[in-house]
């Protein structure tokens, strides 16, 4: 029988469903881990701010995670929200009675705002709970509430880690909100510093401190050492704020399933390009509309912010005895040229997903018309230095045409062949044009 790890996390109940023991729990299950919990307070929260809380009795605290230790191996937890000095007293003694490994997130109020932490606790979380954890993982504020140093850039981090380490005899992670996105890990055993370099993506991120913190958890469970499990983490929060629906006036909560839709929808959008390749390798009149360069076909995730994130042929649709032919593997970063059409009239219509290149003839246009396909263009002999042909030729076909159309044409330049593209939500859509057009011109 399959065993799946557990892993306990002792922290407060958001109401919002978007912080806390909520978000802790999802994130354990989203990394194939079997999430338990010990609710220390109960908050009346949503993405706007913290309402009320109220603190559990340290004894129902206890219980809570002697039931789980005495049924189950837990051997790594982590903390959130403790709320009181009595709630920290608790949670110091049951760690070291079950021998907990612990992960510290020394929440000290919620993102959306409101304070999570009695200011008199804070003093024993420095002194007892930090001596009883492995990690501890503030962010920037929460480092200088427990180092004393001001935090303005990753010289000032270094010194917060090794003073936090040396309170603690404990590693440091300091998350990078104001480090450029940048988290910074120090190894107390062996004093070596490490940067975990990230970006500051677009996104709601109440809850992120709560993810992180429990990514780190079920990674140092799956037996990563300190930096592969910051790394990891950082990429899992980094999708899940990316990944963040709208939901209620405030905050968003982040998406700790993002990754998985993700991977789901790459599944996805692969095999519709394979079912679009099925169709043109089967339809010997495309062989008509193949370009000189070839051709290709794309289609993004949504969402799509780079190359990478469109999808299509790596060597592209080529002639083959007769027939179409598509030569490579369908990968994500396959085509620069085809993903930049894609993009560029993504940033207009993020349902326009998809494109693919096939050769110009004034005939072609004329039965692109034929069809009733919308069509605009642009001249490459207008087109400014420095730029890309796609990003500056699709952006300004589409400007002149009001929205995103069927078809984008231009009439080439020197050395440069013509071109004409057709748009649309699928690749299977953008093929079933392509095929009209096809039957219609060979």
């Amino acid at each position: 029988m399959h065993k799946i790890p557990v892993v306990l996390s002792i922290a407060g109940s958001d109401s919002g469903g978007g912080a806390g023991i909520q978000a802790d729990l999802k994130t354990f299950a989203t990394l194939g881990m079997h999430g338990t919990c010990a609710i220390t307070s109960v908050t009346s929260q949503n993405t706007e701010g913290v309402f009320s809380t109220y603190d559990l009795p340290p004894h129902i605290v206890s219980e809570q995670i002697n039931a789980v230790c005495k049924d189950m191996d837990v051997r790594w937890a982590k903390t959130g929200m403790l709320g009181s000095i009595e709630i920290v007293k608790a949670v110091v003694a049951a760690v070291k009675k079950h021998n907990l490994s612990l992960v510290l997130d020394p929440v000290l109020s919620a993102q959306a705002g409101g304070s999570l932490l009695k200011e008199d606790a804070l003093p024993l979380v420095v002194d007892e709970l930090l001596s009883s954890c492995k990690v501890v993982t503030p962010n920037t504020d929460e480092a200088y509430k427990l180092s004393g140093v001001y935090i303005k850039d990753l010289n000032d981090a270094h010194d917060a880690a090794r003073k936090i380490a040396d309170k603690g005899k404990c590693n440091v992670i300091i998350t990078g909100g104001h480090l450029e996105g940048s988290d910074l890990v120090y190894d107390y055993e062996t004093a070596d510093f490490t940067v975990v370099h990230g970006k500051i993506v677009k996104g709601g991120t109440h809850g992120s401190g709560c993810t992180y913190s429990s990514a780190i958890t079920a990674y140092l469970n799956r037996g990563f050492d300190l930096v592969d499990a910051a790394k990891y983490a950082k990429q899992f929060v980094e999708d899940a704020i990316k990944g963040s629906p709208h939901i209620g006036n405030g905050v968003d909560p982040v998406n700790q399933l993002a990754h998985l839709h993700t991977d789901a929808e790459r599944y996805m959008i692969t095999q519709n390009i394979m079912d679009s390749l099925d169709m043109l390798q089967n339809c010997q009149s495309f062989t008509s509309l193949i370009p000189e360069v070839g051709c290709n076909i794309a289609m993004a995730i949504s969402n799509a912010e780079v190359i990478s994130d469109v999808a299509a042929v790596e060597g592209r649709v080529i002639y083959f005895k007769g027939y179409p032919k598509a030569v490579g593997c369908i990968d994500f970063g396959a085509s620069s040229h085809v993903a930049r059409i894609v993009l560029a009239a993504m940033k207009f219509d993020p349902n326009i997903r998809s494109a693919v290149n096939i050769k110009y003839s004034p005939q072609i246009l004329s039965i692109c018309n034929e069809l009733g396909y919308k069509i605009s263009s642009f001249n490459r002999a207008d087109e400014p230095e420095d730029t890309s042909t796609m990003d500056w030729g699709v952006t300004h076909a589409i400007n002149v045409y009001g929205y995103v159309p069927d078809v984008i044409f231009d009439k080439g330049d020197i050395g440069k062949e013509p071109m004409i593209r057709l748009l649309g939500k699928s690749a299977v859509e953008v093929t079933h044009k392509a095929i009209k057009i096809a039957e219609k011109y060979f």
